[in-house]
């Protein structure tokens, strides 16, 4: 049996994974936030308060879309705007409680479908998800 080439293995992993990545993003999305809006959350979760430049550096785009994607969350009740603790002209964006639970409700929800998902898999299904897991982690890690 002959190996694929890359020319076949690219379309298809790419597919695959935006497919996998679309289904996680509609299962845990009951609230209906857009994928800006979930990334600018995920990122002060992880980063901590930011400010608007800052956020929309880390997120590859401009302040302007950033401060109206803040807006909308900011309506929401899921970030706050707060004076810099040192630097009073700058305004950092962090979550707020209901912001976090947000974030936790979404990443549950994540983890639970595909938990149930991988669990309709055979043994030997699951072992070659495994082994598939870690290659594409590896391919995210090289240079």
């Amino acid at each position: 049996m002959t190996a694929p080439s890359p020319e076949t293995v690219v379309p298809a992993l790419t597919q695959a994974v935006g497919q996998l990545l679309r289904r996680l993003r509609a299962e845990a999305n009951p609230g209906g936030l857009s994928v800006s809006q979930s990334a600018a959350l995920g990122r002060l979760d992880e980063a901590g308060g930011m400010t608007t430049a800052d956020l929309a550096r880390a997120e590859s785009m401009t302040p302007q879309s950033m401060g109206a994607i803040l807006t909308s969350l900011e309506r929401d009740g899921l970030v706050e705007r707060r004076r810099h603790p040192t630097d009073g002209r700058q305004i950092l964006v962090s979550l707020t409680a209901q912001g976090l639970e947000a974030r936790r409700t979404r990443s549950a929800a994540k983890q639970d479908w595909l938990a149930a998902a991988v669990g309709r898999l055979d043994a030997a299904e699951q072992q070659t998800l495994m082994a598939a897991a870690a290659l594409i982690r590896d391919l995210g890690r090289r240079p």
